[in-house]
């Protein structure tokens, strides 16, 4: 919890609900009950605009970061000393493109530059932020919080998922079939993915996790399940629109005062 970059769960507490314990019972639908017209509204809402999102107000992202933090700030805590000048090119490049666009909408129309640029880049938004939700949004994901975060646990808490099949390998690289090893060795080189999952499959055993869900129909579940996780205890699950979890921690990891498990 402390250690994750982004899509970090909201808790009981951020999103108000009050505890379960001492025999209080919650009606969990006045905090969030929604139409399903509505929640998938706000479903295409975050495909669409949680990347700009993220990357401009860290939207979703580590909330012990400072309050501006984003990622076009070269000084940022989100960037070691290294990093900085990448950054500044980086603003540079993005710069440039936005001068690039105005003057492309002053020469061909605004019409044309939404149709054949602003639109296509909705939509590449969209893939980059259903890949990766999908990768780090499961109920059967743990999170962990203090001492019972380390670095294996952390970058075993991903799931790889059978993404479009073999249009999604060819396409995407094996980027959403392979991703749980990118974790472990973030610079290896992806066409060595389908090799070292197979070793890291064979020495992680269960904690490997692997989905052949459908995954639009993943990512309707997954929005609707993934509400938040307890203000308290060291291994977590994400709990439903009803506060129930699909996974419970170990008895030694959970919070024996509180009724909801």
């Amino acid at each position: 919890m402390e250690r994750d970059e982004v899509y970090v769960p909201k808790t009981r507490e951020d999103l108000r609900i009050p505890d379960e314990a001492h025999g209080h019972t919650i009606d969990y639908d006045e905090y969030l009950g929604d139409t399903p017209l509505y929640t998938l509204f706000m479903l295409m809402r975050q495909q669409v605009l949680a990347f700009p999102a993220y990357l401009l107000f860290n939207v979703s992202g580590q909330k012990t970061y400072p309050k501006w933090t984003n990622h076009f700030d070269p000084n940022s805590i989100l960037f070691t000393k290294a990093q900085r000048n990448a950054v500044i090119l980086s603003n540079i490049g993005i710069a440039f493109m936005v001068w690039a666009v105005t003057y492309a909408c002053s020469t061909f129309g605004a019409a044309n530059v939404i149709k054949y640029y602003g639109i296509p880049w909705l939509e590449v938004s969209h893939w980059f932020i259903m890949i990766t939700y999908l990768h780090h949004t499961s109920p059967e994901l743990p999170h962990y919080r203090g001492k019972e975060w380390n670095f294996q646990r952390g970058a075993a808490a991903t799931v790889d998922r059978n993404f479009l099949g073999w249009q999604g390998r060819f396409f995407l690289h094996d980027v959403a079939h392979y991703h749980v090893i990118h974790h472990f060795f973030p610079k290896m080189p992806f066409y060595h993915g389908p090799e070292a999952t197979q070793h890291l499959k064979a020495f992680i055993g269960d904690h490997y996790a692997y989905s052949e869900k459908p995954v639009f129909k993943a990512l309707w579940e997954s929005y609707n399940k993934c509400q938040f996780v307890e203000n308290e205890g060291d291994v977590l699950f994400y709990r439903d629109r009803n506060g129930q979890a699909v996974r419970r921690p170990a008895d030694q990891y959970r919070v024996k005062d509180t009724k909801a498990q």
